[in-house]
């Protein structure tokens, strides 16, 4: 149980960190246009990685 939870946190971590570089990567009017701004990213990115992982 310890290991899976390891793991799954782990997957959740690598979606994290590939979601804040692909939206960092983004100017202000992009992000807008996608509905969120650049104080959202980190949120943002960690809903994605719990819905993934």
């Amino acid at each position: 149980m310890l290991l899976s939870n390891l793991f799954r946190f782990l997957r959740q971590w690598r979606a994290y960190d590939s979601s804040i570089r692909e939206l960092s990567r983004l100017g202000d009017r992009e992000l807008a246009d996608i509905g969120i701004n650049r104080s959202e990213i980190a949120r943002v990115a960690w809903e994605n990685a719990e819905r993934t992982a």
